[in-house]
């Protein structure tokens, strides 16, 4: 599948991405502005003294980090909250975090509300209460007194270590000056004694110093109380409606993928191609109301614009779809209704008359005609009853024995050699009478007075009169409306032509979006619109009075008698 394949659903629903992407972003700016600010104070508690310690071990750092993912946790749990609460006379407490600082010794605190005073008091109360939940916490019941005793002896011990280590230098020295043997023998054993002293008082001390909080590695202590917040830190407007934004641009993206997946309407010749094999005759974009009320007879009304030159591309095609054989008779229908065959057949007449051809247009769409509106004509006396007039042994070569019936059915136009039958008097069995024989006849005989005879069907899966029609003549060409018909209709309409044998030339691509790829495919590249010459033609049409042919058409006789005089003769 080509890029473009991929690109064109995103062109083709751009409103509903850009409206997503705005409801999105201006609901998400409207809550969050409503929104009151949020501070967060915070406060860093230190866990252990190995900072302290000059040669501190890797085991020291190892057992502190495991000592902050504990107090973190603790940090969470139902008792300190309680106690937090209890503390300050709360009844809820605002968001908070504690949370160790990544390969530290630090517990963070984070306390987030909307009032800075009461996160900097829950901030500071939560690092409190922590810390009274260590073993070297000197606020527990009983323990002021313990602590000054074991302060008491490291006093003592201390200053026994340092006179001991006087007494050893002393000795030391001493033992310089001595010469008798006896003497020396003696006063190391003295020395010995003193250094065994010194490192029982010394083991004495680190025993002592362990059970305390100043060498404890259990312990927490506040490096940063938390302080007053001043700048709010949220609600983050723009973040947030960056955020819903691309939400909404990603659901409206993911819509139109979705809603391109589940519409198999026809859009492109690509789409005809896949679901039919039928090669795509041209293709005709969306018009509009001309301004004396006709719909559709654009070849009449701007016949130099983009849409008229899409029909006379669609003349040539027609006419070269099938090489080795004549086309005479052409059946114009559809796969359903309202898809622009009647529109189609009309103004494909009428380019096939300005190029000096005699064609016959036969509105045979028996439940809704539309041929003698577009034409502005009477349909008091048509097809049908022409053939309900007809002998029922009529021969095809005696045509000009209905004189009479062929000069009431076959009205003339304003357009030179294009002549119109409309439909008469609506039948109550029109699948029959289209069906019959008299019906095959008529076409075989009327190919052989104009050069070209285009008849107007009803839709093929409608009714069965497309169909029956279609082997009776010698191409049919159907009709598909961008956007409307569905690929499933148009494939079902094409087999059941394939299965009566039906010469199918193509399918016209009728009302495409302007917008879309396949106009600028058809028109942009081919047929590029000048105002001013839409203009012109246009005068030139509203300027010619009716039954006269414009420059560089032929001079044919318009009154239908005439004609059929002459056509008899």
């Amino acid at each position: 599948m080509e890029l473009r394949a991929y690109i064109r659903p995103l062109i083709k629903w751009w409103w509903l991405i850009l409206i997503s992407t705005l409801v999105a972003g201006a609901t998400s700016f409207f809550a969050v502005s409503q929104q009151p600010p949020v501070y967060q104070a915070k406060t860093t508690l230190l866990i252990g003294s190995a900072i302290n310690n000059p040669n501190p071990d890797g085991n020291d750092f190892w057992l502190s980090q495991q000592l902050a993912q504990t107090y973190s946790d603790i940090a969470q749990r139902d008792i300190v909250r309680q106690s937090v609460m209890d503390e300050l006379g709360l009844t809820w407490l605002p968001e908070f975090t504690a949370k160790p600082v990544a390969n530290t010794q630090l517990l963070e605190i984070r306390v987030d509300d909307t009032s800075p005073e009461r996160a900097m008091i829950v901030a500071n109360e939560l690092a409190n209460q922590l810390i009274r939940r260590t073993p070297t916490n000197t606020n527990l019941e009983g323990d002021p007194g313990r602590q000054t005793f074991i302060v008491q002896q490291l006093d003592d011990l201390e200053l026994k270590i340092q006179e001991t280590s006087t007494e050893i230098i002393a000795k030391q020295s001493e033992l310089a000056g001595l010469f008798s043997a006896r003497q020396i023998t003696d006063l190391q054993d003295q020395i010995r004694a003193l250094e065994d002293k010194q490192n029982t008082l010394q083991a004495n001390y680190a025993s002592l110093l362990a059970s305390s909080s100043q060498g404890a590695a259990n312990s927490l202590s506040v490096i940063e109380p938390a302080m007053l917040p001043t700048v709010p830190i949220g609600p983050e407007i723009l973040m947030t409606v960056l955020t819903a934004a691309a939400i909404g641009f990603s659901l409206g993206v993911g819509a139109a993928y979705l809603m391109e997946y589940l519409d198999d309407t026809v859009k492109s010749s690509e789409d005809i191609h896949r679901s039919t094999g039928l090669p795509t005759l041209t293709g005709i974009s969306e018009g509009k109301t001309s301004s004396n009320g006709r719909t559709g007879l654009v070849t009449i009304d701007n016949p130099r614009s983009p849409i008229a030159e899409a029909y006379r591309s669609l003349r040539t095609a027609v006419l070269f779809s099938n090489v080795d054989q004549l086309t005479r008779t052409l059946v114009v229908t559809s796969a359903g209704p309202k898809e622009g065959k009647s529109f189609t057949s009309a103004n494909l007449a009428v380019v096939l008359a300005q190029s000096s051809y005699r064609v016959l247009l036969i509105d045979a769409d028996l439940r809704r005609p539309t041929q003698q509106k577009l034409f502005n004509k009477s349909s008091s006396y048509g097809l049908t009853n022409l053939l309900l007039d007809m002998p029922p042994s009529f021969d095809s070569s005696r045509l000009g024995d209905m004189y009479s019936q062929l000069s009431r059915a076959v009205q003339a136009t304003s357009i030179a050699g294009l002549f119109l039958m409309t439909t008469g008097d609506l039948p109550p069995n029109p699948a029959e009478l289209v069906g019959s024989n008299r019906m095959k006849t008529l076409i075989k005989a009327l190919a052989t007075r104009f050069d070209y005879v285009l008849i107007d069907t009803p839709p093929i899966l409608a009714v069965t009169d497309a169909v029956v029609m279609s082997t009776r003549v010698d191409s049919v060409v159907l009709v598909a409306r961008a956007g409307s018909t569905r690929q499933s209709q148009l494939k079902h309409a094409a087999m059941r032509l394939q299965e009566v044998n039906a010469n199918v030339s193509g399918v016209v691509l009728n009302r495409i979006n302007k917008r879309s790829s396949e106009y600028y495919q058809y028109y942009k590249h081919y047929y590029p619109t000048d105002p001013d010459d839409e203009k012109k033609g246009k005068e030139i049409v509203e300027g010619q009075p009716a039954g006269k042919a414009r420059e560089g058409e032929p001079q044919n006789p318009v009154p239908a008698r005439s004609f059929l005089t002459k056509l008899m003769s």
